[in-house]
């Protein structure tokens, strides 16, 4: 180990650990009077999201929390969830964000793993609650969310309904200080097979994450999302990766915020103009819907700017959105990286391109942000050049990285191996530092020996201007081992079959960006395509669906 220098401290300095707490105290030091706004039912000041954290830390430790239980929540996005997100790590217990568009057995699986002891439950959970309550092996007591004038459940050890305990609760409350290692958050991330795996992160971790994508959304000019002047709306589940982690910096930086509850698209809508929403992020599945919605037609988004995460942004959308007025800035991480590792920035080398260049490069997965690296690995553990060519596994270092998963040390190995973090993403990085996400390593297409990128594909067909969605997977042929297969939606009126969407490909072939055996030779035209539970492209139920499909002989398969 290396040998550097260490001074002790004088005896009476104090040491201030990264704690969740420090980024609360932040906001409302500047911007005391800037409002957090729940659908449109409710607005309050800052000064008044830390007295309701207070009060919510003495309610909950009137009911029991101590220091390392962990406390779920089943909640749509809204100002208790925020409230949540602070007051149960700074009390030292772990909050265990509980994904409510899982199976109920899976919500079941995961409370069980994490050992939950409170939860918290919208009365609109309160029947999948109670559908599960008897399995449940360490809940104790339970909390009523709700928006109801009725503020009464049946739900078993009822400690009472959120407002009320608020209420009748002290508005101060001393968080004490406690390491910085301590884990805050905890939740669980799907996969193809196999239960849910749960991920977790400490204080110190979560801060780190704050400060860097603080910087990265305000201070790299060619980014420049979020200012504290901004208004803020998430249009991703609060249960995913912290709402993508932007609660946190929003809080820290005293801005104004609007939690929309259910996703319902008009009223999304709605608040976007009501509150003048200038900042929001989501995956392109949610902006798809927005942009579709009947108050969207026609509408100037004036500028507002979204990040978009989770699955590629491909040039239709990018294209589409931008002639309503919208910015998109393309970004990448996962569940087990907290999630910000990289997003698309425009240096001077791009800024004196075309308008053209500049929109490839704000599409792609982007530059590595402050104190990530990312490199690419190939199948024998040896990292490959950044040369733009090369391509192999994407592998990542950060000090936010979840250090391996809950109780499932095995899985934790697999995932650092070598010493890095895994992504499961086949990449390749530029000269620039510019990470191209190429495809899924579960989902790449090898027909005839050869590799197809089904991302690729999918960003070439979307430019049709008869499909509004498309999926590509790979399906098993007899002659070419596999051949990709496209699940279209298309736009109102319009219609397209494989011979056509052929004639569309053949132009992609002769610029070289694929060769002609990437074109698929059969596609199904569908009226929507699925998804998970966190909006994802869901490809291994397609993958079933498709084979279902064929073996019955339906109709509406297109064969070249």
């Amino acid at each position: 180990m290396l040998q550097t220098r260490v001074i002790a401290p004088a005896d009476n300095a104090h040491s201030s650990p990264l704690l969740i707490k420090r980024l609360l105290l932040s906001g409302s030091r500047y911007e005391k009077t800037r409002e957090i706004v729940y659908r449109d039912q409710l607005r309050y000041s800052y000064a008044t999201l830390n007295e309701r954290i207070a009060r919510l830390a003495n309610a909950l430790t009137a009911a029991g929390v101590k220091a390392g239980d962990t406390v779920a929540v089943m909640d749509w996005d809204s100002h208790r969830y925020l409230e949540c997100m602070f007051a149960i790590p700074m009390l030292g217990a772990v909050l265990h964000t509980i994904n409510i568009r899982l199976s109920a057995d899976q919500i079941l699986y995961t409370m069980n793993h994490a050992e939950d002891k409170f939860v918290l439950v919208n009365s609109e959970f309160v029947s999948l609650y109670k559908g599960i309550e008897s399995q449940l092996t360490t809940v104790e007591k339970t909390i009523l969310l709700t928006d109801a004038a009725d503020k009464s459940a049946d739900l078993p050890n009822l400690v009472g309904e959120y407002e009320s305990l608020l209420a009748a609760a002290s508005p101060s409350y001393d968080f004490a200080d406690f390491d910085e290692n301590s884990v805050a958050t905890t939740f669980y991330t799907t996969g193809t097979t196999g239960n849910p795996k749960g991920v977790y992160f400490t204080h110190r971790q979560l801060v780190l994450h704050t400060l860097s994508m603080a910087a990265t959304v305000s201070a790299l000019d060619s980014i420049r999302l979020l200012g504290n002047a901004d208004v803020y709306m998430p249009i991703t589940p609060m249960f995913h990766v912290h709402a993508w982690g932007v609660p946190y910096v929003a809080t820290m930086l005293g801005v104004k915020q609007v939690y929309p509850g259910r996703y319902e698209p008009e009223l999304l809508m709605k608040l976007i103009q009501q509150e003048k929403v200038t900042f929001s992020h989501c995956v392109p599945t949610i902006l798809q819907m927005l942009m579709n919605t009947p108050s969207a037609k026609g509408h100037d988004f004036g500028g507002l700017r979204m990040i978009i995460g989770g699955s590629a942004l491909n040039r239709a959308l990018y294209e589409a959105a931008k002639a309503t007025g919208i910015q998109l800035t393309a970004a990448y991480g996962m569940s087990e990286t907290c999630p910000l590792i990289s997003c698309a920035y425009i240096n001077e080398e791009l800024l004196a391109g075309t308008e053209d260049e500049r929109t490839t490069y704000r599409i792609k997965a982007g530059v590595p942000v402050p104190l990530v690296e990312a490199a690419i690995m190939g199948a024998d553990g040896q990292l490959l050049p950044s040369n733009g060519e090369a391509q192999g596994e994407l592998v990542l270092r950060a000090p936010w990285l979840t250090q391996g998963y809950f109780r499932e040390p095995q899985k934790g190995e697999e995932l650092w191996e070598h010493g890095w973090l895994h992504t499961g993403d086949v990449a390749a990085i530029d000269s620039m530092g510019f990470i191209e996400i190429r495809d899924r390593i579960k989902d790449v297409i090898k027909t005839g020996g050869e590799w197809i990128s089904s991302l690729e594909l999918e960003d070439l067909i979307s430019r049709h201007a008869a499909v509004r969605e498309v999926a590509v997977v790979g399906v098993a042929d007899p002659q070419w081992g596999e051949r990709p297969f496209a699940l279209l939606v298309l736009r109102e009126g319009q219609s397209l079959d494989a011979k056509g969407l052929k004639e569309h490909l053949i132009p992609f072939v002769e610029m070289g960006h694929i060769n002609k055996w990437a074109i698929p030779t059969q596609i199904a035209l569908v009226t929507e395509i699925p998804k998970t539970s966190v909006g994802k492209l869901d490809k291994k139920r397609i993958r079933v669906d498709i084979a279902q499909w064929q073996a019955a002989g339906s109709a509406f398969l297109s064969t070249l």
